[in-house]
């Protein structure tokens, strides 16, 4: 009989040594599920959780998540301060670069020798290349930043096409390509302004670098989740080794250098896409010219 007590007493005290230890299991997991959604929201403190109460992996979780937080914090505030320092030079060069294009608008009516005019449009075609550097640079850092926000929405995509294609047609004959728009049927999740920024983008870079008596062509594509609105030209064509960096922020390749632009179109454009679930790529080979694909997810 006595046995039978002491094997009952011994099997209780396991039963509770069992269930405490799983209590203080769950409460474990339980804080340290609270810290990292605390994390994941950025609501983080090491105040809000008490050392002294908290397991050894809580503690070290803790001191971790609490040097996570002050890194992001670090470069959250140095994204401000660079978005800062962005704005502020684009208000400050804005009057500069406005005199500067109208003065050298009022130099090319003057009567000037070959040298003069030629130096004019020098300046004039460098006025231009500082605006749309600035304003590119303004618009990356407010992206990226999140103080402009786009705004996707169910539309077609020809009124898109047409408009990038239309801006750009007078600029392709007068090099003496064939800028054509074929298939422009499909509708995608997009913001209408920013969409025909990224593709104006791409036509840009496709009417720049292909050269006289070559073709440009615009069509969209699409497929079960995705359409896409490809650039295909004819020009020099990307290198394997090159494809990954020309979406890089000032990427130029060697060979480019002697052409205008700041290498931060592609950058841009690919920001644009990536706002609106979509995604940018590209295809290639040296010689058989490029096609960029600007990806939009469907409704």
């Amino acid at each position: 009989m006595i046995g039978y007590i002491v094997a009952g007493s011994a099997l209780l005290v396991a039963l509770v040594i069992v269930a405490v230890d799983r209590w203080r299991t769950v409460h474990t997991i339980k804080r340290l599920d609270a810290m990292l959604n605390a994390a994941f929201n950025g609501h983080f403190t090491e105040e809000s959780f008490d050392e002294s109460r908290v397991s050894a992996l809580e503690s070290r979780l803790a001191r971790y998540l609490t040097a996570s937080a002050l890194s992001a914090r670090k470069v959250q505030e140095q994204k401000d301060q660079m978005s800062t320092f962005i704005s502020d030079i684009s208000h400050q060069t804005k009057t500069p670069v406005a005199n500067l294009q109208l003065y050298t608008q009022l130099l090319a009516e003057q009567p000037l020798t070959p040298q003069g005019a030629e130096c004019a449009q020098a300046i004039s075609v460098q006025a231009d290349k500082l605006q749309n550097l600035i304003e590119a640079l303004v618009k990356t850092s407010r992206l990226e930043n999140g103080i402009l926000t786009l705004h996707p929405e169910t539309s077609e995509l020809a009124c898109v096409v047409e408009r990038a294609t239309a801006q750009y047609a007078p600029k392709a004959a007068g090099k003496g390509l064939a800028l054509t728009v074929e298939s422009t049927e499909g509708k995608a999740v997009f913001d209408p302004k920013w969409t025909e920024e990224a593709l104006c983008n791409l036509l840009d870079n496709a009417v720049k670098y292909t050269p006289a008596q070559g073709r440009v062509t615009v069509e969209v594509k699409n497929y079960e989740m995705f359409s896409a609105i490809q650039v295909a030209d004819t020009g020099p064509g990307i290198s394997e080794t090159e494809q990954a960096k020309i979406f890089h922020r000032f990427y130029r390749s060697a060979g480019n250098y002697r052409e205008e632009g700041v290498g931060i179109g592609l950058y841009l454009a690919r920001q644009i896409a990536e706002k609106q679930g979509g995604y940018l790529k590209v295809e290639s080979a040296v010689g058989k010219g490029s096609t960029f694909s600007l990806v939009l997810p469907r409704p």
